[in-house]
């Protein structure tokens, strides 16, 4: 019986609308809950032994007792499967509230906070990245949806004025524990003087930084909600924040092609159709940025070999052009080559919006700090 309750929990488990959020591989069940959980998840779920309940379906035998508890769970699963699961379970997400993606399992799974009433005004100590010594110190932020505004401190004694002011008009945040080097680390980055600035805090909380990452995301809907009153929530939502579609060291070569080749960090922001590039991952703000349009504007990329290729210790070339001139990067293996194609084709295959004709104007007005 309990080989047949296995096979059937697998047969189940392959169904094409069975999916664990957005991951893949499903190989976990809940038995309380009925659902399909991946393996980063179902870590997640055993920390809630009062909610859910997990085993493999491949691995764990389903003997003879889970059967009465898995009746009506199979029946639902069955019936139903994930989709009607999410439609029960996250019927009272709030709409600013971010739903992990199929990267985010690993990085978060013990960042897992139970949503809730996320007020409109927010303060906290959090460790900030300095600007020039690039050590971490402690620095109080303040979060209010009423001004839309996030502000930092210098000094805890707040009296003294704030350090920075930030308009949450052009706010983003995301997860970068990786790229901080702790576990609870979040990267802010905001509009200024037409460049991108970027904050890099952590804390000691898991907890605590994923209320952090709520409040901002709460902060950024109220905002759209009033800057865009027809929108829809389904619409907003994806201009809350976003990851960006791709990071990572390229070496690249200056306008004559004939420069030395340098070592630079890269983001590709294909919300905002932008290709920036820093000295270092951590850097405050970017020395450069190169939009991307679109292959009717006269965009493209593709793999190539460079004739000149002064200075790089890299051999996997990436080719870039644009209406007023070729870009050529160097990645250091063919499978990150191949990934940046991809990542800039995708954005190169989206339609421009009304709002990219004027990100590129402001663009094309940057001064690239001496390293063009």
């Amino acid at each position: 019986l309990g080989d047949r309750i296995t096979r059937t929990v697998l047969s189940l488990s392959g169904d094409p609308p069975v999916l664990c959020i957005h991951c893949i591989d499903p190989d976990w069940a809940s038995y309380k809950l009925g659902v399909f959980v991946c393996l980063n998840c179902s870590g997640v779920h055993r920390n809630l032994s009062n909610i859910s309940r997990v085993k493999s379906i491949r691995l764990d035998f389903w003997d003879d007792e889970l059967v009465k508890v898995m009746n009506g769970s199979l029946t639902f699963m069955k019936t139903n499967g994930n989709a009607t699961g999410r439609a029960i379970y996250e019927k009272a997400v709030p709409a600013f509230y971010y739903r992990p993606q199929q990267e985010d399992c690993l990085r978060r799974r013990n960042n897992v906070h139970f949503f809730g009433s996320i007020p409109g005004f927010y303060e906290g100590m959090l460790w900030k990245k300095g600007k020039e010594k690039g050590q971490f110190q402690r620095r109080k932020f303040v979060l209010s949806e009423k001004e839309f505004t996030l502000v930092y401190y210098n000094k805890e004694d707040p009296s003294k004025g704030p350090k920075a002011l930030i308009s949450i008009k052009d706010v983003n945040v995301t997860f970068q524990p990786e790229k901080i080097g702790h576990a609870h680390g979040l990267q802010i980055t905001y509009q200024k003087d037409s460049h991108t600035r970027s904050i890099f805090v952590y804390h000691e909380s898991g907890e605590e930084i994923v209320n952090w990452f709520n409040a901002i995301r709460a902060a950024r809907f109220a905002y759209l909600k009033t800057a865009y009153p027809t929108g829809s929530d389904k619409e907003l939502r994806t201009r809350i924040t976003r990851n960006y579609l791709k990071e990572g060291y390229m070496e690249k070569t200056g306008p004559m092609q004939k420069e030395t080749f340098k070592k630079r960090w890269f983001i590709l922001d294909s919300q905002d159709r932008k290709l920036l590039y820093f000295k270092s991952q951590l850097d405050a703000e970017e020395l450069g940025v190169v939009f991307i349009g679109t292959e009717t504007n006269g965009y493209s990329v593709s793999e190539c070999i460079p004739k000149r290729t002064r200075g790089n210790r890299w051999r996997c070339g990436v080719t870039v052009d644009t209406p007023d001139r070729q870009f050529v990067f160097m990645c250091e293996q063919e499978r990150e080559q191949r990934e940046w194609v991809e990542a800039l084709r995708e954005v190169i295959s989206k339609p421009m919006q009304p709002q990219d004709y004027t990100s590129k104007s402001h663009v094309t007005s940057i001064h690239t700090t001496g390293d063009s």
